[in-house]
């Protein structure tokens, strides 16, 4: 028997005032050929018998004979004494072809999109691997997390709080987690944050959209920082800023091109703890004379820490947050690379003038971030979990650069230089040998390799050529069967 929705499509088929002329038969089987072309009957499907049809359209039964035998005779069904009818196999209208060749050609047309969608669209966006393989980048090591110990929080949490965790959540992040993220970067970053100055939300690229379309207009000037972290830059791009790049050396971004420079800007964008893809930290003197701009011309400088937790040499230095007494710094951050990606938990410091504002707008993006996730990441840092597994990750990426490094040495230096990063999850190369960039970015993903170009991030055509190496993710044996997979592509074609 056909579904009621196909039973109740050719009944209206069949008495829509256009159909009128035809006779009732005929109107019975186009109104069934056409469920048969459109995919909603595929191959081999059992139409209803006719006596059973007839007495749920009222008609006769001779009426569905009729129907039946003109379908048949079309090829569009087949009849099989004792068993009944049943749709033919046609590849032309089987739902997967029919639905594929309109699908492609749907996918051929230019979509109608706003400037913003248009731009967000050609952005190509931000993709993550969901399986990473060596050497994704900004992935930290999740097979080392302590499941047992967070599944155990999470109980306790459904426990005390009960059915309250499955409602709505509070816009601006539950007051447990803002006072814990307070109190762990005011410790750990030397910023200026109270839990009213704090917003949840899913990511640090959330924060830099927000950013971006709440601070700034169409048309508006950004500085940031070249070569930059890709996501921020296609956030901008998205909300029609104009960005301008200004050059990254050793001691960060020079400031000198900033606050001497012609063009102004009404923000920008900085990762002065450990620079991407770089690793230069910002010195303390350019980050005085940034604060001292950004006060002078009322402009916004926005701040991403996103992996400041894992620092290998030395002390990491203040947060940029921390040293503005002017409150003219957003600091962004994120537990994606401390934690584990599948939290999409990341917040922001602002302003006290900017709270209310950027809470309003993120309702009009996701509402809030899940309340189970957030009481139970409280819980992990007031509780010491979240700092004691930071250190433990940090010993062992400390030790999986120095694999890392070591391997690239032996058995890549006659292609690439590594620089050793302080911090991070990854390591930058450059290339020293004439294989283009693009060429040997290729021959990886071919080896099962996974490698970021540096070049696409430089604003400026003369970067250096060159790729990004994550090494958080991977063991010291998959770190080493990778590098030589590597090292075995790029003889390859030296060799061609």
């Amino acid at each position: 028997m056909f579904k009621h929705s196909q039973l109740e499509s050719v009944k209206a088929w069949v008495a829509h005032p256009a159909h009128a002329a035809m006779p009732l038969h005929a109107r019975i089987q186009r109104a069934i050929r056409q469920l048969i072309v459109d995919g909603a009957l595929g191959p081999g499907k059992p139409l209803p018998a006719s006596r059973a049809l007839a007495k749920s359209l009222g008609v006769s039964r001779d009426t569905i004979e009729a129907s039946y035998a003109q379908l048949h005779a079309e090829g569009f069904i087949d009849r099989r004494v004792g068993s009944g009818s049943f749709v033919a196999e046609i590849t032309e209208f089987t739902p997967g072809h029919r639905l594929s060749q309109r699908d492609a050609l749907l996918r051929s047309q230019t979509p109608n999109l706003s400037k913003r969608g248009a731009a967000m669209f050609r952005s190509g966006g931000v993709r993550e691997m969901l399986s990473p393989r060596p050497f994704a980048h900004g992935v930290p090591e999740t097979r080392a997390f302590p499941l047992q110990l967070w599944e155990r929080l999470e109980r306790q949490v459904r426990k005390e709080v009960g059915a309250q965790t499955l409602l709505h959540g509070d816009p601006q992040g539950t007051e447990p987690l803002r006072r814990a993220i307070a109190d762990y970067v005011n410790l750990e970053r030397g910023a200026r944050a109270t839990a009213d100055r704090v917003v949840v939300l899913t990511s640090s690229q959330q924060a830099v959209s927000l950013c971006a379309n709440m601070l700034l207009d169409p048309g508006d000037r950004i500085f940031i920082e070249d070569p930059a972290y890709y996501g921020a830059r296609k956030a901008f791009d998205a909300a029609g800023l104009e960005c301008v790049p200004i050059r990254v050396d050793r001691q960060g971004i020079v400031v000198d091109q900033i606050t001497a420079g012609p063009r102004r800007a009404n923000a920008v964008f900085l990762t002065p703890s450990h620079q991407f893809p770089t690793g230069a930290t910002l010195t303390l003197d350019r980050r005085l004379a940034l604060i001292e701009w950004a006060v002078r011309n009322q402009a916004w400088i926005i701040e991403d820490d996103y992996d400041s937790e894992f620092h290998y040499a030395g002390k990491p230095t203040a947060c940029v947050q921390g040293l503005d007494p002017h409150d003219r710094t957003i600091y962004i951050g994120t537990f994606t690379k401390s934690l584990f990606p599948g939290l999409r938990i990341g917040y922001v410091v602002l302003p006290p003038q900017l709270v209310k504002p950027m809470t309003v707008a993120r309702t009009l993006l996701d509402g809030h971030t899940a309340p189970m996730a957030q009481l139970t990441l409280a819980r992990f840092m007031e509780g010491g979990h979240f700092g004691a597994h930071v250190r433990t990750m940090r010993g062992v990426y400390a030790g999986r650069l120095a694999v890392l490094s070591g391997l690239v040495s032996k058995h890549l230096s006659e292609f690439v230089e590594p620089r050793v990063p302080i911090g991070g999850l990854q390591m930058p190369c450059v290339l020293t040998c004439d294989i283009p960039e693009h060429t040997a970015i290729d021959a990886a993903q071919r080896a099962g390799i996974e490698l970021l170009g540096l070049s696409a991030l430089h604003a400026a055509s003369d970067g250096k050529a060159g790729f990004l190496m994550g090494f958080a993710a991977y063991t010291p044996l998959e770190i080493e069967v990778a590098v030589k997979k590597l090292a075995n592509a790029f003889r390859a074609m030296t060799i061609q």
